[in-house]
């Protein structure tokens, strides 16, 4: 059953519970109405009647000599019976009926006030009260027929039926209206999903009619996912593209020199070295740029837990681990103590990044200078610094400066450094130093990644 099936039949099952409620108690409240009418035309015509004293309970023939006043206009006189403590029963002359004595006895006696009954006479549904008259010892019946009454009960419950029916039905079809209305929404998100699931478009949208309901919330949501999976799909396209084009290259040059090696046996052993040794160099690189490809693809994946991170002593593990690969540069460190939260390895990573850009940028004997503090890492060689054009690209993914196409690298070392600091709340930054050479930013949010 679909979403809007249930939604419909839970609007009709609830529709149909109020008023199944609701139309016993109208009937209830409308026969006491008619019931209390009938009932208060009886008192008044049986206090009425219960006025008139009586010179002998009955004559020969069993009747009763009153004179009974007359029924209000409009009314109906009913039947009218006398029954004593004794049991003894009389009948104005010309009541046809005989009334069930019921208690009457006990009301005559005093031992009740009154009593209603309902029984049959005469085929007709009557409705008869008892009350004491002022002749002692004697109660007087009086008896109305309900039959009126019953014919509108009748008609009441029809029309009652006919109302749980149709108001049933009713809610049946605006169930089925508002259930379309309402499911609109998701009608178009499912019909999204299903087109982005079969066309791999994710560039469709859902039209946002504004609101701020739940539904609303989730055709916003629901682009705001489309929109990131878009941009991750963009940036994974061109990261293939890239690292395509950067691969070509040293994969080409390895054939080559491979190929050679292969069909050339009269190659001097000079040259047959300095051939693997170019293999070998060109090797590394592209291991590096492997390693360099994964930590990008692997985005703001952290593959540590968050943890509380002294960022001056990562910084001093990674200023002995430059030390000992580039031999060739002095760094001068000043680290005070510093906590941000996040991944330690990939922090470790970045800055480790930052001194091998500002190595391979520093003349021989050259100083580095870094600096830690409020959450920050600086870096600044005094090489040839960078050019101001070049300044708004140095973090992109491959960007190499013309400058250094003829260095080692593959461009993502400061690329891997902006995806880490955005990773964790922060930013990366890279200047002109005052002086000569470059000085890079990267600071991190002290509330956590």
């Amino acid at each position: 059953m679909s979403f809007r099936a249930r939604l419909t039949l839970a609007a009709a099952l609830a529709v149909a519970l109020a008023i199944a409620l609701a139309a016993p108690a109208v009937y209830a409240i409308v026969r006491g109405e008619l019931r209390g009418e009938v009932d208060n035309a009886l008192r008044a015509r049986a206090a009425a009647i219960a006025q008139h004293p009586l010179s002998q309970f009955t004559d020969e023939n069993g009747y009763v000599h009153v004179q009974l006043p007359h029924e209000t206009p409009g009314g109906s006189a009913g039947y009218v019976q006398y029954v004593s403590n004794t049991g003894a029963v009389g009948r104005p002359e010309g009541e046809p009926y005989a009334l069930p004595v019921g208690r009457a006895r006990d009301v005559a006696a005093g031992k009740l006030t009154h009593e209603f009954l309902d029984t049959r006479l005469a085929g007709k549904h009557v409705r008869v009260l008892t009350v004491p008259t002022v002749s002692s010892g004697v109660a007087v019946q009086v008896a109305r027929d309900l039959s009126e009454v019953d014919a509108a009960l009748r008609r009441i419950r029809t029309l009652l039926l006919v109302l749980v029916l149709g108001g049933i039905g009713l809610a049946t079809i605006l169930g089925l209206v508002v259930a379309r209305a309402a499911l609109a929404p998701v009608r178009r998100l499912t019909a999204a999903s299903e087109y982005v699931a079969t066309t791999r478009d994710l560039t469709s949208r859902i039209e946002d009619r504004g609101g701020s309901d739940e539904l609303a919330r989730l055709a916003s949501s629901f682009n705001t996912m489309l929109a990131a999976l878009e941009e991750s799909s963009l940036a994974q396209r061109q990261l293939v593209s890239d690292a395509s084009h950067e691969l070509r290259t040293p994969l080409t040059s390895l054939r080559t020199n491979i190929e050679v090696l292969a069909r050339d046996d009269s190659i001097a052993p000079v040259e047959r070295e300095a051939l693997l040794r170019d293999v070998t160099e060109q090797l590394t690189e592209m291991t590096a740029l492997i390693t360099e490809l994964v930590e990008l693809a692997r985005g703001d994946r952290h593959p540590d837990e968050p943890e509380d991170v002294r960022l001056d002593l990562v910084t001093a593990d990674a200023i002995e681990r430059a030390e000992r690969n580039r031999p060739g540069v002095s760094i001068k460190p000043e680290l005070q103590e510093t906590i941000v939260h996040g991944a330690p390895h990939t922090i470790e990573r970045a800055v480790s990044n930052l001194l091998d850009n500002a190595a391979k940028w520093s003349p021989p004997g050259g100083e580095i200078e870094v600096s830690v503090k409020d959450g920050e890492v600086t870096v600044r060689d005094h090489g040839p610094g960078i050019a101001e054009s070049d300044l708004p690209y140095v973090f992109d993914r491959f960007y190499r400066a013309p400058s250094a196409r003829g260095k080692p690298g593959s461009g993502l070392g400061l690329a891997i450094v902006r995806q880490v600091a955005e990773a964790h709340g922060g930013k990366v930054a890279a200047e002109r130093a005052e002086g000569g050479g470059t000085l890079l930013r990267l600071s991190f949010s002290r509330d956590g990644a």
